[in-house]
């Protein structure tokens, strides 16, 4: 097993220095240059440039370096599920979450988990898509929450839950005066949206490209709430958000939504994790929860 290698190698990659790797990892310093001296021998390459000045890693060393960074997570998540308790659940779930989910929607579950296991312990990571997406690839989380899909192959995807997304504007907006609003209506318009990488943005640019939309300007905010105030405050411009984002803000009358005949703006909430995690006890029990809470017909 090259897990003491692998694990000497990163170190000292990190912190490019051989007597800081031995404090740290609790080995003396032939023992760190017999470990990477096993590694080349093992790969037949050299991974690192050494001088009494620097240490610099090579292309081969860099390839070794981000899957090492993967085999290292999956043999200590491996170790953690073996010591876990089987009828306790108890420790760590790292969850990755898009940002309408992450603040919207995930909430109301997350106190439902705190309630059922108190000794869980919860850890939300907020970012897009495509950053959850790599955050699930990378195992730094350990189960993932998305608008839509993704084609990343070795990812195990399902949907959890329908979302409609509505296009939005200020009350004091010309078209949200106007009834009977049709997809022409749209021509030339102002949209302040998500940043790409977003599965709202990618939405947005779907609508305007099938419908042939001509983009008067476009705001890039990556925040909800960001588009939500330049709207309100602003006065101006047009953005397309999920139902939990725009309810409250439509309830108490500072946004408006424009209905567009015979249009609706549907997506499915999906939840994606690497097949290495599909048998973690937490993991089982955060999907149990969410099925639960959200079934699907």
């Amino acid at each position: 097993m090259y897990y003491d290698a692998l694990k000497t190698f990163v170190t000292l990659v990190e912190v490019k220095n051989f007597t800081k790797t031995a404090d740290i990892l609790l080995m003396s310093q032939p023992n760190v240059s017999l470990h990477i001296k096993k590694l080349e021998q093992e790969f037949q390459t050299k991974l690192l440039l050494r001088s009494p000045k620097y240490i610099k890693i090579t292309p081969t060393g860099e390839i070794l370096y981000e899957r090492a960074k993967q085999m290292i997570t999956i043999y200590e998540q491996t170790r953690r599920d073996i010591e876990e308790r089987h009828n306790t659940i108890k420790g760590e779930l790292k969850i990755g979450a898009s940002f309408t989910i992450g603040e919207y929607i995930l909430p109301s579950l997350l106190i439902d988990l705190q309630n059922d296991y108190p000794e869980l312990e919860l850890q939300v990571m907020i970012g897009n898509t495509e950053e959850i997406v790599q955050s699930v690839q990378l195992y730094k989380v350990d189960i993932g929450l998305i608008e839509g899909q993704t084609n990343e192959k070795e990812l195990s995807v399902h949907s959890f839950m329908q979302d409609e997304l509505f296009i939005v504007s200020s009350n004091k907006h010309e078209l949200a005066k106007k009834k009977n609003l049709t997809i022409s209506d749209l021509q030339n318009q102002a949209w302040v949206t998500r940043e790409v990488g977003s599965g709202t943005r990618e939405y947005l640019n779907h609508l305007i490209r099938s419908n042939g939309l001509k983009v008067k300007s476009l705001l890039t905010i990556s925040s909800n709430q960001g588009i939500k105030e330049t709207l309100i405050k602003n006065g101006m411009g047009l953005s397309l958000l999920s139902r939990s984002v725009i309810e409250r803000d439509v309830q108490h009358h500072t946004l408006s939504i424009l209905q567009v005949k015979n249009e609706t703006f549907p997506r499915t909430l999906s939840y994606v994790y690497s097949p290495i995690m599909k048998d973690k006890k937490n993991v089982q029990t955060f999907i149990s929860s969410l099925k639960q809470k959200w079934p699907t017909s």
